[in-house]
């Protein structure tokens, strides 16, 4: 029977709100919204794209604390409240996930204060290592 672990980083909000950064199902890893906030000095930068690699810092260290890593995100959720942000965190989201290329959300909504971007994964642990089959398919045939 799989085991579950859930990890807290101390957060006051974790806290106060009762959710966990990550919840993992046997090998099943999901993450919680994640921000561009540096967990050690609690400073936010100001612009989106230098969220977007903090809060890629902080995802790669949650998963790292599991025994996993940013090769085993099978999905990805990006949220970016504002629409002329989405190509400099996109271009900083290619950048981390080149070659592991998981399914992809991006959506605009809101998000409270200074938040500029938020992600959340879904990975399996040792996914990575898994063999990989590759698939072009033509949708536009598809109907």
């Amino acid at each position: 029977m799989p085991e579950i672990t859930k990890v807290s980083t101390g957060s006051p909000f974790e806290q106060r709100e009762s959710f966990s950064r990550l919840v993992v199902v046997g090998d099943w890893i999901f993450s919680s919204l994640t921000s561009g906030r540096n967990y050690t000095t609690r400073e936010m930068p100001d612009d989106a794209a230098t969220q977007a690699v903090q809060a890629f810092a902080n995802v790669r260290k949650s998963l790292e604390s599991v025994g996993s890593s940013l090769a085993d995100v099978v999905r990805s959720r990006v949220f970016v409240p504002d629409i002329n942000d989405v190509p400099a965190v996109m271009a900083v989201v290619g950048e981390h996930y080149r070659g592991i290329d998981p399914v992809s959300t991006v959506t605009c909504s809101p998000l409270a204060g200074e938040f500029k971007v938020e992600i959340e994964v879904t990975a399996f642990r040792g996914a990575s290592a898994l063999p990989l089959k590759r698939l072009e398919v033509d949708i536009s045939a598809m109907s």
